[in-house]
């Protein structure tokens, strides 16, 4: 059975960091992302990372800001948030994919983290 089980988010300020986390668990994917969902807003990508070998995508509203990371050891995908902006207040879902695009087609999702910026 899989499971994405993420943790790490909060409350920040405008301009503060978090880091999120999730744990994967029950397959082998091949590419792991990050996705967001604000009030009233779709689902929008945010980052992703394959799950061997380089390779990391991100949107343009994040890059420079957030970065994400994997440690194979621990199956375990990590988002930092750096620079955070209030527009970055949302719900945080880690998706994990068995196919090839790594913007879309993810197959398996957690349960979600809220990331909650003040300004």
């Amino acid at each position: 059975q899989v499971q994405l089980v993420e943790s790490g988010g909060g409350l920040v300020q405008a301009g503060g960091s978090l880091r999120l986390s999730c744990a994967a668990s029950g397959r082998t994917f091949n590419n792991m992302g990050w996705f967001r969902q604000a009030p009233g807003k779709e689902r929008e990508f945010v980052a992703a990372i394959k799950w061997s070998g380089s390779g990391t995508v991100y949107a343009d509203s994040v890059k420079g800001r957030f970065t994400i990371s994997r440690d194979n050891a621990k199956n375990t995908v990590y988002l930092q948030m750096n620079s955070l902006k209030p527009e970055d207040t949302a719900v945080y879902y880690c998706a994990a994919s068995t196919g090839y695009s790594r913007t879309h087609g993810y197959d398996y999702w957690g349960q979600g983290t809220q990331v909650t910026v003040s300004s």
